[in-house]
């Protein structure tokens, strides 16, 4: 997935404008015309960086719908993979009941298996006892003539009812051999059925145990299937979810970008203005010099030719000889070789440089809460920003000023800060208290973090230079 850079505040332009240090009298209408046109050109690029500024947004909400979209899709989708899973278990559940019951029959099964070997063995004891009788009746028989026996028993009747009753009792004997016959064949019948039954019924529980186990198996190969794609889906969701953080972050990163421009192109305005003034003051200040010298010529008292080249001469003498007062001398400008001042007295506890293996771009300053600290250099507040606020990750309480220093611009952070005294757009001159030192934001301990950037600020403070390299 691709990764937005979480920008805490893009850059702010190494255009940014303040107001000059200069005075009007040290600055001539060229220089003015000159630093108007630069502040014209200026507020160009910076409404061209908000127009690519809100072209970003605009794309990023594409972007942020359309994840949106692929969430709402998504959900979808881990929602009905939620309801095959749940009937999924549901049928492994009612599997592995009937699996349970299948098992309590093979057990039932046995113990009817167990009772029918006891019958089987009571049979097969009574078929024993059976042949034997039935042997040693056979072997009677045998020894004896066997059915001619039956006869000469009826044969030697005394009378008819002895003829009767021995025939009935011939008979009698005769059908208990055959009921004798006819239930140990039918025992043995029993038997054979008993055992082909419980084979049968062993076999078939067996063959429906072996296939509740397929069944089952086959539930729980799904259940993994959808556990799989489940965790893909949740996957693919973290992984959007991440995604649309990272989105709204950028989001909110270039509308923090918006708004600094905002409040440069402000103070370039403002800087404008005040240059705008500072001609019109200086044009009439030349207007006035000029009917002032004008109205002067006019009562001067009127000389012969000679007279009048005699004082142009002594004129001329006297100009050249200093008579009349010399022009101001041009204000010094400021310059970058330990100009700014220093914005907090108190003692140094952390350098600019590599520190605890990461860059540490500022400069520290040991001192209690609520010591004065006091702007660099004269300037325009460009940003205040509050340690409850969005933006400025770590910084707390935090002050960023703009300078122009010999055409060159500069932006001064303060950072943890206990309290902030100006606000954005306002101007300040150089030593002035714009808030107290503190303890806000990512801080070990109550101090001021100064930085110093040639040119707008920017979240990877890849413009910061040594503080110590321009404090005087």
């Amino acid at each position: 997935m691709r990764k937005f850079p979480v920008l805490l505040s893009t850059i702010v332009a190494a255009s940014t404008i303040t107001l000059s240090t200069t005075s009007i009298s040290a600055e001539s209408t060229t220089d003015l015309n000159e630093k108007i046109d630069a502040l014209q050109q200026q507020q160009k690029q910076l409404e061209e960086k908000q127009g690519k500024l809100q072209r970003d947004t605009d794309k990023t909400d594409k972007k942020i719908n359309k994840n949106l979209d692929k969430q709402g899709s998504v959900e979808k989708e881990i929602h009905s993979i939620d309801i095959d899973l749940q009937k999924t278990l549901e049928q492994i559940t009612t599997k592995e009941t009937e699996i349970s019951n299948t098992n309590q029959q093979i057990e039932e099964l046995g113990k009817q298996i167990q009772k029918l070997k006891k019958e089987i063995t009571i049979l097969k004891e009574r078929i024993a006892k059976r042949e034997g009788l039935l042997k040693d009746r056979l072997r009677n028989i045998q020894q004896n003539g066997g059915s001619m026996k039956y006869i000469e028993v009826i044969l030697g009747s005394k009378s008819f009812g002895d003829f009767i009753s021995r025939s009935s009792a011939v008979n009698t004997i005769m059908d208990q051999d055959k009921s004798i016959m006819e239930q140990h064949e039918a025992d043995k019948i029993t038997v054979e059925k008993n055992k082909v039954d419980v084979e049968n019924k062993k076999s078939e529980v067996e063959e429906r145990k072996q296939s509740l186990q397929a069944q089952k198996q086959d539930l729980v190969a799904l259940k993994g299937q959808l556990d799989k794609q489940l965790s893909k889906k949740e996957t693919l969701m973290a992984s959007l979810e991440e995604e649309h953080k990272e989105l709204e972050a950028y989001k909110v990163s270039v509308e923090e970008e918006q708004e600094i421009l905002a409040q440069q192109a402000e103070a370039a305005e403002k800087a404008k203005q005040l240059a705008q003034s500072q001609k019109s003051e200086l044009e009439q200040l030349a207007k006035e010099k000029a009917e002032q010298q004008a109205k002067q010529e006019k009562t001067k008292p009127k000389s012969n030719n000679h007279s009048s080249s005699a004082n142009s001469s002594s004129s001329s003498s006297s100009n050249s000889s200093g008579g009349s007062a010399p022009a101001p001398a041009p204000a010094p400008e400021q310059n970058m070789g330990g100009d700014m001042m220093y914005p907090i007295s108190a003692p140094i506890t952390s350098h600019y440089g590599t520190r605890w293996g990461s860059m540490h771009h500022g400069t520290d300053f040991g001192a209690p809460i609520g010591t004065p600290v006091r702007s660099a250099a004269s300037g325009v507040v460009i940003m205040t920003n509050s340690a409850s606020q969005a933006g400025m990750t770590g910084y707390g309480n935090v002050i960023l000023v703009s300078h122009n220093i010999n055409g060159q611009s500069y932006t001064t952070l303060y950072a943890h800060l206990n309290s902030i005294g100006v606000s954005q757009g306002q101007t300040v001159s150089a030593g002035q208290v714009i808030g107290a030192s503190g303890n806000t934001g990512q801080s070990t301990g109550p101090h001021l973090h100064f930085e110093v950037h040639r040119g707008g600020w920017n979240g990877s403070k890849s413009n910061s230079i040594d503080p110590m390299t321009v404090l005087n």
